[in-house]
């Protein structure tokens, strides 16, 4: 075994990247304090394809230095929006036809291995505040709320590390469902 080299992974350029299909999803973060967040979140909407990010409230836009420290360019190959409020985003999405799911612990929040999403499916995810969570002008606005089981003390994790965690789990289910 060994390492491989930058020029055996076979990445894509930008123009390829932006030309390419993407996953029907989308992103909001929901006045997110740490822009190495907002980078983090940026870098796994890049590696998976999503189609856009929503960057609302207090959440940092590129450009910014501390964003592209954990973005790596990926602020220029994801389209990305900023709008004031989580809820005018989350709204213009629903219109759009998009699936609006929290990730959020609430009374009626779906384990995230339970959560179903078919193929052709317009998926929102909302990550909220590191501190508070996603909005409650949000939550009203939701179609499902999904929670990332955990049995440790803290009951939260980082929001970036939660995007990667959620992200990859539906990439799993709409890419390599039922492969072996």
């Amino acid at each position: 075994m060994r390492k491989l080299k930058l020029d055996e992974l076979g990445r894509i350029s930008v123009e390829v990247f932006k030309a390419s299909e993407k996953l029907p999803v989308c992103i909001v973060l929901d006045n997110i304090r740490s822009l190495h967040n907002v980078g983090s979140v940026f870098r796994t909407a890049d590696a998976f394809r999503i189609q856009k990010i929503f960057l609302t409230g207090i959440t940092g836009t590129p450009p910014h230095r501390e964003i592209h420290k954990t973005a790596l360019g990926a602020t220029e190959s994801v389209d990305w929006v900023y709008m004031e409020k989580p809820e005018t985003a989350v709204r213009q999405l629903k219109e759009e036809g998009y699936t609006i799911a929290v990730v959020e612990q609430t009374d009626a929040s779906i384990p995230l291995q339970n959560f179903h999403i078919t193929p052709r499916q317009k998926l929102a995810l909302v990550f909220g505040n590191e501190i508070h969570g996603v909005s409650d002008e949000v939550i009203a606005l939701a179609d499902a709320a999904l929670e990332v089981p955990q049995s440790g003390t803290k009951h939260s994790l980082n929001v970036s590390v939660c995007a990667g965690i959620v992200v990859w789990e539906l990439v799993r289910k709409l890419k390599f469902a039922g492969a072996s």
